[in-house]
């Protein structure tokens, strides 16, 4: 049953992207291992790449002090990465593989607004360590009843200054001054903000 969630939410992803992925798969010991697709715009000029999970939600997500968790019903997510880099962005897929793991290494519930940190670089030479998460535009993907459709967060990368001012102020602060300096947060060489100016 797990496998045919990946399956799902693989053909999913390529429907709604509308292009076919590179795929890399990512094993920690004791999980069932982590697929990150890779998908690039084709279009010329474009420079779009997204990044996407696929087992995560093999498995509801659950709190690990709950002893009698459904196996079967609860939340399902999927971590999404959008950029704008024809780069490679090395490491990049492991730090998602990290991210979709934490539910089933740590009892971590991804959900929008959450902010995790992975306290390195996301990928070579990133000054981002950490990620808050919000909805995608990729629509849920449904699962036959009685599992939970997949939903796809889409993971944007934080510096750990920004990391603090989201512990401290909320994530809301954090957009606002983005919005306010015109940040694009898919760019991977883009500066921090410092939302407290």
């Amino acid at each position: 049953m797990s496998e045919s969630v990946v399956d799902t939410v693989v053909a999913h992803l390529r429907g709604a992207i509308g292009a076919e992925p590179q795929r890399a798969s990512v094993t920690f010991l004791g999980v069932e291992p982590i697929d990150v697709l890779r998908f690039v715009d084709t279009a010329e000029g474009g420079d779009e790449v997204v990044f996407a999970s696929a087992g995560c939600a093999r498995h509801p997500m659950t709190d690990p002090s709950d002893l009698a968790a459904d196996p079967v019903r609860g939340p399902r997510a999927e971590v999404v990465v959008r950029m704008r880099s024809r780069g490679e962005l090395a490491g990049l897929h492991t730090a998602i593989a990290v991210l979709a793991a934490a539910p089933a290494v740590e009892g971590v519930i991804l959900g929008a607004d959450a902010l995790v940190d992975l306290s390195e670089p996301l990928w070579t030479g990133s000054s981002c360590t950490a990620v808050v998460l919000e909805p995608d535009a990729i629509p849920d993907c449904p699962l036959p009843a009685p599992m939970s459709p997949v939903e796809f967060l889409r993971a944007v990368p934080i510096t750990a200054n920004e990391a603090a001012w989201v512990r401290l102020r909320g994530v809301d602060e954090l957009r606002r001054a983005w919005r306010e300096a015109g940040i694009d947060v898919a760019d991977p060489h883009r500066v921090a903000v410092d939302p407290s100016v």
